[in-house]
């Protein structure tokens, strides 16, 4: 199971982002995200090419539920050249903006509501999204699992497991060990984290970010030598 490190707090790009690159290299983070809110345009352009030098997968996750707004994202990730946009639930305007483009798009499965986004929708539901996705041509979907405001969220997770053969990334309110594991006996092929690591949730007695992140890729085993 791959972690995505987003480097986001509050559904938000941190502003000190270029430096938070800086501050985690070593811990082999090798799948990195963002969103295209909480810094400008140019700072994305930098962070991008960055984390690509990096050799990381790259991510950009669409925030808003207004649909221009979202859309909005979607050329911003076209533009920039990510590997995968996360989020979003306008399948067939997104797919035709990122015709011609290597973008891998992963939509919402279920109905995201506010900011920070919660998810409605139940596992009938959420197994119904990703059908769809899958037969429109998604190369998974965005499971906001543990923001999930009408079921358990590894139901949820168990349902669009059973439901795709796409990748099955869950996003959201992940801040420790008995929700990765869980994660990964449901099926779950990613996860993120973003808030956790800068509010200290992942290792609540240590004091830097290494620190938080590390207690994430041990216990993946993945950790840089």
């Amino acid at each position: 199971m791959d972690f995505i490190f987003m480097l986001t707090r509050d559904d938000r790009t941190v502003t000190d982002c270029l430096d938070v690159l800086d501050a985690i290299a070593g811990l082999g983070i090798t799948h990195i995200g963002f969103k295209d809110v909480g810094v400008d345009r140019a700072t994305l352009a930098r962070l991008h090419a960055r984390i690509r030098e990096g050799g990381a997968t790259t991510y950009l996750e669409v925030v808003s539920t207004d649909r221009d707004a979202a859309l909005a994202s979607v050329r911003t990730a076209a533009d920039l050249g990510v590997d995968r946009l996360m989020g979003g639930t306008w399948i067939d305007e997104t797919l035709a903006l990122l015709d011609g483009t290597s973008v891998d798009y992963l939509p919402f499965a279920g109905e995201p509501v506010g900011h920070p986004t919660r998810l409605a929708g139940g596992p009938e539901r959420i197994a119904e999204d990703c059908r769809r996705a899958e037969e429109a041509g998604c190369a998974g979907v965005d499971l906001l699992a543990y923001r999930a405001t009408d079921a358990d969220p590894l139901d949820l997770v168990r349902a669009a497991r059973a439901a795709t053969r796409g990748r099955l990334v869950v996003a959201g309110s992940i801040t420790g060990s008995d929700q990765i594991r869980s994660l990964a006996s449901a099926g779950a092929d990613a996860f993120t984290i973003g808030s956790a690591a800068f509010d200290g949730s992942l290792r609540p007695h240590a004091g830097t970010l290494r620190s938080q992140l590390a207690s994430v890729t041990d216990l993946l085993g993945n950790r840089a030598s």
